[in-house]
């Protein structure tokens, strides 16, 4: 994966580095050595997503990571710093959390699609921040788990992504073992998508986002907002709905010129409108 040029260390130094390659917008956590998700990552993190929102050369969103791991989770050492607090920490926490539950809906509800490329430890929070993604490649390096069992904290709010990524018994046994499970494993349960080696990362992602990035971006948007609407749905609803943004779709420009594109047997030339 190639990475942006790593900023001076510092207090004020950033905590997600930008790059962009045509239409793509790498995002890489840049927290060593665990990449935690501390206030400020999750913030910067969001931050970001929030920029590319609405700028309309972004096509396609990766998110990468410096280092060995992809992300611990949360900041463990953060958070246990707040057990001074009069309140023992609870409103640093509740703030963590609800922090934490809108950058993964921030992910999800992204207009653009965003791609995980994980080669190395993805545990907790961080597990979380992959099954979020709406697609994943790993390397032979990667591995997933869902740990807080073992520490006595739970995994319930990483369990909200992954049981909504994987069958539920794959997901119970992550969760309730907190067992480290290695890429092949991720692959065969649905957590990711591709599993490449190493050295191919960063070609088999930039593969995967040109594909991707290649779509018209108006439908990839009406797509993906429309494929986890409708997954929370019962199946009659479901149908009506989706009946609904096909026909919105089918009046959209771009829809008109890929279909004319097909039919003529040419390269349709998106308008994103």
């Amino acid at each position: 994966m190639a990475e942006a040029v790593a900023p001076a260390r510092s207090e004020t130094r950033s905590l997600v580095c930008s790059e962009r390659t045509g239409g793509i917008l790498t995002l890489t956590l840049d927290n060593p050595p665990a990449n935690a998700l501390s206030i400020a990552l999750m913030e910067a993190l969001k931050a970001a997503l929030e920029e590319a929102r609405d700028d309309a050369g972004v096509r396609v969103i990766v998110l990468a990571h410096g280092g060995k791991v992809f992300s611990a989770g949360h900041d463990l050492k953060e958070m246990t710093a707040h057990r001074k607090d009069a309140d023992r920490g609870r409103a640093f926490f509740a703030e963590t959390m609800a922090l934490c539950a809108s950058l993964m809906q921030t992910v999800v509800r992204h207009p653009k699609p965003v791609i995980a490329a994980v080669d190395g430890v993805a545990t907790a929070a961080g597990c979380q921040l992959v099954a979020s993604c709406d697609l994943a490649v790993a390397t032979a390096n990667a591995r997933f788990a869902t740990p807080g069992v073992n520490i006595g904290l739970f995994c319930s709010t990483p369990m909200v992504a992954l049981s909504r990524n994987i069958p539920r018994k794959q997901a119970m046994e992550m969760l309730l073992t907190g067992e480290m499970i290695d890429a092949g494993t991720a692959l065969s349960y649905g957590l990711v998508n591709r599993v490449v080696a190493p050295e191919e990362l960063n070609r088999g992602v930039m593969q995967l986002a040109e594909t991707v990035a290649s779509k018209s971006p108006l439908t990839l948007k009406i797509g993906k907002e429309a494929f986890y609407r409708q997954a929370e749905m019962g199946l009659a609803e479901a149908y009506e709905y989706t009946a609904r943004v096909m026909v919105e779709n089918m009046m959209a420009r771009d829809a008109e010129e890929g279909i004319g594109a097909f039919i003529d047997k040419r390269e349709p030339e998106w308008r994103g409108e």
